[in-house]
């Protein structure tokens, strides 16, 4: 029993001790309560029967006396003291009439503070010991068991179709990586880092494998998520751990995804683990020679984020934009996903009526479909199983973004009018398509007003010509104009690019009024350009600049 009593805690024996007592104040609170009222006369009857009285004792408001027959109580102010001790007994005496109600309230307030006490010690107590667990993990369990050992890539750019134009940026990676002394004789330097930019499910990852399909070197993917730890500086060490395995095994490429995750711009709500992480990163690609033979490529699709530090010379300086799949780029993809499916499939029609769709979404309808078609017992896929399986892709996971016919036409009418005005005031650009626009960032660091204006012409045409052919403003028109906005405070207000060092309250009202007029006027000029450019993207969905200039030369 000694044992027992030694085991419990201090804290558990403190609670036993103050439930003990508060059992003994209830029971003799239940005692009083149970105690016969009675009158003056009894009373005294009682008092005199000195044989059976077992005790008296005065609380207000009432004396109570106990007897061998049981207890009675009579109101304190029926009987005189000189009556009460009459009796040759002790008289035992409470004044206060509270008291026995405070002593309970006290000890239920005591028992609880204790409880929360204890929960609250003993929930540390539980937290501390899983810390201890996790940092004891972290520090036995190496880097390389988890999950970051390299691959070697079994895709090739034969497994990938609709992005060609990628293909052909990243071919000198690729030899690079294959053939590392022949750049070095002619001491050429590639780019350390490529950053792969794209709306989601467009490819990134699977771009990235078939590099390393195609070099035939290690691969090491690792998302930039996981390098974001509970302990500060957890993630920095991950980071040099796995840029040291990628040189031990170069030539070899990492790739990191959704790179924003720990490479957002520094400044405002600062996360000490993510910086830490951040600038480790930036170390890391500092520290090693472009002839170490380690390239590293990272994805995002939100490039607007990102750190500017990452995106300076040295670091991720070429970057790859992975658009939204035009049509011939959706027809290559759907017959490369059907090449080993028995089917029907009018593939042309297919490419056409999934405008808007990403490589992860037509891969999802080819499967859907082909799931549709098994589970009707069909020989093969039909145009009917892709039908019946698309509205569940486009309403379903992907949320894909389509048009009807009507849309598609106000939407290939805006998109000509931005190609149109930005070849004809020599805005770069790679290609523009129905749904996306790849324009050329420029690269120098003085940019003239001009060129911004120039700029923000092409963002404002679009809405200018759709208006002007139906007399109505639509709603495709909102990214532009946001962005439209930026521009227009960055000349006036950053810049100073203004007739006044401090703008007035209306002047970026009055300049975008004053180069919306020179849109219009513009636009009417190059009108029957405009609607070439139109038809062109309706059959082919997207325009390159130099397809668009060739249009403009045949009629000018």
């Amino acid at each position: 029993m000694i044992k027992i009593w030694q085991s419990i805690s201090s804290n558990l024996r403190i609670i036993i001790f103050a439930s003990i007592a508060l059992v003994t104040i209830l029971t003799i609170s239940t005692v009083e309560q149970d105690s016969k009222l009675i009158n003056r006369d009894r009373a005294l009857v009682e008092l005199n029967s000195s044989k059976t009285l077992d005790k008296i004792l005065v609380k207000s408001p009432y004396i109570y006396l106990y007897t061998d027959r049981g207890s009675y109580k009579v109101p304190k102010d029926a009987i005189d003291k000189e009556e009460l001790f009459s009796s040759n007994k002790k008289v035992e005496y409470y004044e206060d009439s509270t008291e026995g109600l405070d002593n309970i309230v006290f000890v239920v307030l005591l028992l609880s503070m204790l409880y929360i006490f204890y929960m609250i010690r003993a929930s540390r107590q539980t937290q501390m010991e899983i810390i201890r667990e996790q940092k004891q993990e972290v520090t036995q369990t190496p880097f390389v068991n988890e999950g970051v050992n390299a691959i070697h890539s079994t895709v090739n750019f034969s497994d990938v179709a609709g992005v060609e134009s990628v293909k052909e940026e990243l071919e000198e990676v690729i030899d690079f990586l294959r053939n590392p002394s022949k750049y070095r004789a002619y001491d050429i330097r590639l780019p350390k880092g490529v950053l792969l930019v794209g709306p989601p499910g467009v490819g990134k990852t699977l771009i990235a494998k078939a590099v390393a399909g195609e070099a035939g070197v290690p691969f090491f993917y690792q998302s930039a998520a996981s390098f974001v730890q509970i302990y500060v500086g957890m993630g920095a060490k991950r980071v040099s751990e796995l840029f040291a395995k990628a040189k031990e095994m170069s030539p070899s490429i990492i790739f990191i995804d959704e790179i924003d995750a720990v490479g957002k711009s520094r400044g405002g709500q600062n996360n000490e683990e993510r910086e830490s992480t951040l600038n480790q990163l930036l170390t890391e690609m500092d520290g090693f020679e472009e002839s170490s033979g380690v390239m590293v490529l990272a994805a995002t699709n939100k490039i607007e984020v990102l750190d500017e530090a990452l995106l300076r010379a040295g670091r991720f300086d070429r970057r790859v934009h992975i658009p939204l799949p035009d049509f011939y780029e959706r027809l290559s993809t759907i017959n490369l996903y059907l090449k080993s499916k028995e089917h029907t499939v009018d593939v042309e029609r297919v490419a056409r009526m999934t405008i808007g769709f990403n490589s992860a979404a037509l891969a999802t309808l080819v499967n859907e479909a082909a799931l549709y078609s098994l589970r009707h017992n069909k020989p093969m896929i039909t145009d009917f199983d892709i039908d019946a399986v698309k509205e569940k892709v486009i309403l379903g996971k992907f949320k894909i973004q389509t048009f009807s016919e009507s849309e598609r036409k106000i939407q290939a009418l805006y998109q000509s009018a931005k190609a149109v005005t930005a070849s004809w005031l020599e805005v770069d650009y790679e290609k523009i398509g129905i749904v996306s626009s790849i324009f050329i960032p420029h690269g120098s660091e003085i940019v003239s007003k001009s060129i911004l204006e120039n700029e923000l012409k092409v963002l404002l045409a679009g809405r200018i010509m759709t208006k002007k052919v139906y007399g109505e403003l639509f709603s495709n028109a909102k990214e532009d104009i946001k962005t439209a906005k930026i521009l227009i405070h960055q000349i006036i207000e950053e810049f100073a690019m203004s007739r006044d060092y401090f703008a007035s309250t209306n002047e970026a009202q009055q300049l975008l009024e004053e180069i919306s007029d020179e849109v219009e006027s513009l636009l009417d000029k190059l009108n029957s350009v405009v609607e070439q450019v139109r038809d062109y993207l309706l059959r082919n969905e997207s325009i390159t600049s130099s397809k668009t200039r060739e249009i403009i030369n045949e009629i000018f």
